[in-house]
């Protein structure tokens, strides 16, 4: 964590910004005694996911899931030897 006086901080401020944009945490002083504390802001659930479709990386669904039609589907039946071997396999070396 960076610690600035005011006066760097006023004379410095989008330099001190972009640090925290960057995810660090600036410790703001009043003649070197600690009074603030600027952080980055956390984004919420659909900011990140509006981010994300902006950039093409996320398509949001056509309509909404039918859970209770999804749950009434038939289980498959896959032998317990197969799903367990699937399983490891999926987990890669660890």
């Amino acid at each position: 964590m960076k610690s600035v006086n005011i006066g760097e901080l006023k004379n410095h401020l989008s330099a001190y910004l972009q640090r925290v944009r960057n995810g660090e945490e600036v410790m703001v002083c009043d003649r070197n005694v600690p009074v603030a504390r600027i952080v980055p802001i956390q984004p919420t659930h659909d900011e990140q996911e509006a981010r994300m479709v902006a950039d093409g990386l996320l398509t949001l669904p056509k309509q909404e899931m039918d859970w209770e039609a999804f749950w009434a589907m038939p289980r498959p039946n896959v032998p317990k030897d197969v799903a367990v071997q699937a399983l490891i396999d999926s987990r890669g070396d660890r």
